[in-house]
């Protein structure tokens, strides 16, 4: 899993990895993760490399996010989320490989996922061309991890990855995508650092099991940057 729900502030991070040792596990010890929300049987999380957490106990009121404390919103299937646990117990295959952890939620805090948005006259104005600075980026699966950096202050932002329309072929490759922001007018006071996950089907081309993109944004000091990236359909990338 690898790091940091645009417009929290994440004060740290951790890395998960595999925590099975011989002395068991310590309920001292915190890990952090992105996850989906399963909706099949009963709720557990599948974690971005594939193993599954099932909650067994809450330090909050279950299946609630903490993005705003006084008004917990319920998580339901199919949310994106950034979880912080701690491993109470684990069920491993023959071979001794953790396929499922059992875990207390220390806290929940729902990540921004949507699709990408083709660019058009009608929306070019609401979707912005604020700046904005990608400080990492990642695949996992079929979504493109973001940890971005803007200012603000009181309004909410919005944050959108564009291409052209039209129908994508073999020979287009990269295909061109352009990271939009428009910050509502806010106010450049407070440094924020945030994630968003955007769905790359979109980007699919029969006949192919991957295809190259490269990413552009541009940051505060009016510099455009750009990244490269391959999208292996279905895998962790």
């Amino acid at each position: 899993m690898k790091k940091i729900v645009f417009g929290i502030l994440i004060g740290f991070l951790v890395v998960f990895t595999s925590c099975n040792d011989d002395d068991g596990y310590s309920l001292g010890d915190i890990w952090i993760g992105l996850g989906i929300v399963s909706d099949t049987g009963l709720p557990k999380i599948i974690m971005d490399d594939g193993i599954e957490l099932v909650p067994v106990a809450y330090n909050h009121y279950p299946w609630r996010c903490h993005d705003n404390p006084g008004k917990p919103k319920k998580i339901e299937a199919g949310d994106r989320v950034l979880v912080n646990f701690t491993v109470l117990d684990d069920e491993t295959t023959d071979e001794g490989k953790v396929v499922k952890y059992y875990v207390k939620i220390n806290s929940l805090r729902e990540v921004l996922m949507k699709g990408l948005l083709d660019i058009t006259p009608e929306n070019e104005d609401s979707i912005g061309n604020d700046p904005i600075i990608v400080q990492d980026y990642w695949v996992t699966n079929n979504l493109l991890n973001l940890e971005l950096k803007y200012w603000g202050r009181n309004e909410v932002h919005f944050i959108n990855l564009v291409k052209q329309p039209g129908i994508l072929n073999a020979g287009n490759q990269p295909f061109e995508l352009e990271l939009r922001h428009n910050d509502n007018d806010d106010e450049e006071a407070i440094p924020y650092v945030a994630l968003v996950s955007f769905k790359l089907d979109s980007l699919q081309v029969a006949g192919l099991d991957s295809v190259s993109f490269k990413v552009k944004s541009t940051d505060y000091d009016g510099k455009v940057n750009e990244f490269s990236g391959v999208y292996k359909y279905g895998e962790s990338n």
